[in-house]
C-alpha cells in the first residue's frame, strides 16, 4: 500500500504547505465549521457522500491528501483496508448513526494533523499490517524498496555456492543472521522475517517505545521465535550483545538522516507526532550513519552488506567519508534510486577481514534464545 508515495516525501521535505486547490479556486475559502455544523443536521449518509464530505472538510483546512485521509477513514470504520475493496452496495448504503460518529471522531484527529497511521492504529507494510502508535516511527513506502533490495542481496547469496553464510540449521539449510538497526515498529525485521523463513533477525532501537511495539508486531503476527529485539544504542559503542549468533551476514537501518537544519521545515504532521530522534541525522545528516558504519567491521561477516537508506545528498557523502576511513574495510557497491527517481538507498560491502575478535562468532548451536 503505497499512500503519499512521492507526497509524502515532498511532507518530508516540507514542501507540501498550505491549501489544496480545487477548481482553480483555493479550498481554504471554505468555512470548515459551517460545514461541521452542515453534516450533524443531516440523514444518514453513505460510504461515498461521507469520503466526498470530510474530503471537503480536509481541504479546507489544508489537511494533506485530503481525498486519501477520508477514504481510509470511513473504509477503516467499514471494516475494510481501501475504498476501492467495498462493493457497490457497500459504497450506496447509509452509515448507521454509531459509524457515522465514528467517522467524524477520528476525521476530528486528523483536522488536528495526527497522521491516519496513528488515527487508524495500524498500517500495512509489505503485505503485513502492523500495530502503529505515536511517537514510533511510521515505516514510510519507499522503505519497502530497501527490504526488496535485501531480499534480492539473499537470493544472490543463496545461489552463489561461494559465499555461504555463517550458520546451518537443523537440516544443514543456511541461516542468514540479519541485524536491523533502529527498528521502530519492526516493519524492516518482520517483513524479512517473513519472506525468508530460514532467517535470524536481531532488531534494536534505542527507544523503548520502539522496542515494545516491535515486540508487540511479531507476537501478533508470530514471528516472535525467529527473532531477538534489544534495547541498544549504536552510540555506545559496545557489540558484543549483537553476536549471539555470530557476525551477522546483512545488517540494514532506516536511520535518522534529515539534516538538523531541515528538521523545522518538516511537515505539521511529523513535527508534532513523530519521534524528532528517529529523523534528525545531525548537521550533515550522517551523525547515525557514521556510527553504523563504524560499528560494521565488527560485527559483519567478511562480504557481509550494509543497506542503508539515506538522503539523496548522502550517497557521495559516504562515499568519500568511507574513502577517508579505509580502516572499516568497506566500500560503497551500489547506490539505488527509490520510486521517485531519487538516490535513495547504499549498499556498502565489507571486502576484507575487520577488527573484530570475535570473527568466528559466538557458540549457539540450537539457534535459541539464551
Amino acid at each position: 500500500m503505497r499512500l503519499l508515495t512521492c507526497l509524502l516525501r515532498q511532507m518530508l521535505s516540507g514542501l507540501r504547505n498550505g491549501c489544496e486547490w480545487v477548481g482553480g479556486s483555493p479550498a481554504c475559502a471554505v468555512n470548515p465549521h459551517r460545514l461541521l455544523r452542515r453534516q450533524n443536521f443531516r440523514a444518514k449518509q453513505t460510504a461515498a457522500e461521507l469520503v466526498r464530505y470530510w474530503q471537503g472538510v480536509f481541504e479546507a483546512k489544508g489537511i494533506p491528501e485530503a481525498q486519501e485521509s477520508s477514504e481510509y477513514i470511513v473504509s477503516y470504520v467499514l471494516g475494510a483496508k481501501t475504498i476501492h475493496s467495498l462493493s457497490a452496495s457497500s459504497l450506496s448504503k447509509p452509515l448507521t448513526w454509531a459509524q457515522q460518529q465514528h467517522v467524524q471522531q477520528l476525521s476530528a484527529k486528523r483536522l488536528q494533523r495526527m497522521p491516519v497511521q496513528y488515527i487508524l492504529g495500524e498500517w500495512d507494510f509489505q503485505e503485513l499490517t502492523l500495530k502503529m502508535r505515536p511517537p514510533v516511527f511510521i515505516p514510510r513506502p519507499e522503505t519497502e524498496d530497501l527490504v526488496s533490495l535485501v531480499l534480492q542481496e539473499e537470493a544472490q547469496r543463496r545461489g552463489n555456492p561461494e559465499v555461504k553464510t555463517g550458520h546451518q540449521g537443523p537440516t544443514g539449510v543456511p541461516c542468514p543472521v540479519i541485524l536491523e538497526i533502529g527498528c521502530g515498529s519492526g516493519a524492516i525485521a518482520l517483513s524479512l522475517l517473513s519472506k525468508l523463513p530460514k532467517s535470524w533477525v536481531i532488531a534494536v532501537d534505542k527507544e523503548e517505545a520502539a522496542v515494545d511495539l516491535t515486540r508487540e508486531n511479531a507476537q501478533r503476527l508470530q514471528l516472535q521465535d525467529r527473532i531477538r529485539i534489544l534495547h541498544y544504542d549504536v552510540s555506545s559503542g559496545s557489540w558484543e550483545q549483537l553476536l549471539c549468533w555470530g557476525p551477522v551476514d546483512t545488517i540494514v537501518s532506516n536511520p535518522p538522516y534529515v539534516f538538523h537544519g531541515d528538521m523545522a521545515y518538516l511537515a505539521e504532521e511529523i513535527l508534532s507526532y513523530e519521534d524528532h530522534d528517529a529523523l534528525d541525522g545531525g548537521d550533515d545528516g550522517m551523525k547515525v550513519i557514521k556510527k553504523i558504519l563504524a560499528l560494521a567491521p565488527f560485527i559483519l561477516k567478511d562480504h557481509g552488506s550494509v543497506f542503508l537508506e539515506v538522503d539523496p545528498r548522502h550517497p557521495e557523502m559516504v562515499e568519500n567519508w568511507l574513502q577517508s576511513h579505509t580502516d572499516l574495510s568497506l566500500n560503497v557497491s551500489a547506490t539505488h534510486k527509490d520510486f521517485c527517481g531519487k538516490p535513495r538507498f547504499l549498499h556498502i560491502q565489507k571486502h576484507k577481514a575487520g577488527n573484530s575478535s570475535n570473527k568466528n562468532g559466538l557458540a549457539c548451536p540450537s539457534m535459541q534464545f539464551p
